[in-house]
């Protein structure tokens, strides 16, 4: 996590693409700290990770074959936050992989190793996904409302929220790709155009000056 010979550097350390996936699910966030640093197996570990909505802890060990077979080694997930945070860390995750990142290499090795069933695990990774679409179209869903309230109120505010209207479209076609960022981003930009269009805003009188002028 640290290059080589900086203070706190505990040496290499391979996380694999489900634990940096998952790292990249949370955003912007602290410097990962081993609360179990990797010895002479470097994929053995454990590591916490903490954002102002979530914090992340991921476990590495083998399950089956002694730490031999890279595709033979579990990675445990622990996030505390809100359920929706989490929630759409878990569609992240699975977006940015391309695969479903609980259907491992040895099936009945891995259900034994995390004393669940493939059908349990592939349940609580479909529910939190499914909260975290429900929970992005809702929030698509209450801007496209405050669009449409806006219409017609002032034809410079029109023209900007045809800008909102757009980024709320790309919000649903990111959100039919489960890509949680992508949808935020355009979630973000539509908030902005919103408050710039409406009347009684500071940012929305400065917007309409600008265009007068």
């Amino acid at each position: 996590m640290r290059q080589l010979g900086i203070v706190g550097s505990v040496g290499k350390v391979y996380l694999g693409d489900v634990a940096q996936a998952a790292l990249r699910s949370i955003g912007t966030h602290d410097s990962p700290k081993f609360s179990q640093e990797p010895g002479f197996d470097e994929q053995t570990w454990q590591l916490v990770c903490s954002t102002d909505e979530v914090t992340m802890r991921i476990s590495s060990s083998h399950y089956w074959g002694f730490g031999l077979f890279s595709r033979c080694f579990l990675n445990e997930i622990v996030m505390e936050g809100s359920l929706p945070t989490r929630a759409r860390c878990a569609m992240d995750i699975v977006s940015s992989l391309g695969r479903n990142p609980w259907e491992p290499f040895r099936v009945r090795a891995f259900e034994r190793a995390t004393s669940g069933t493939i059908q349990s695990h592939t349940t609580s990774w479909e529910g939190l996904i499914s909260v975290a679409r429900e929970s992005m179209s809702d929030d698509i869903a209450r801007l496209q409302d405050e669009v449409h309230k806006m219409r017609g109120i002032e034809e410079s505010a029109d023209v900007i929220l045809d800008s909102a209207d757009e980024d709320l479209n790309r919000a649903r076609e990111a959100l039919a790709d489960k890509n949680a960022p992508a949808v935020e981003r355009a979630l973000s930009r539509a908030s902005s155009a919103i408050v710039r269009a409406d009347p009684k805003s500071e940012m929305g009188s400065m917007e309409r000056e600008l265009l007068d002028g």
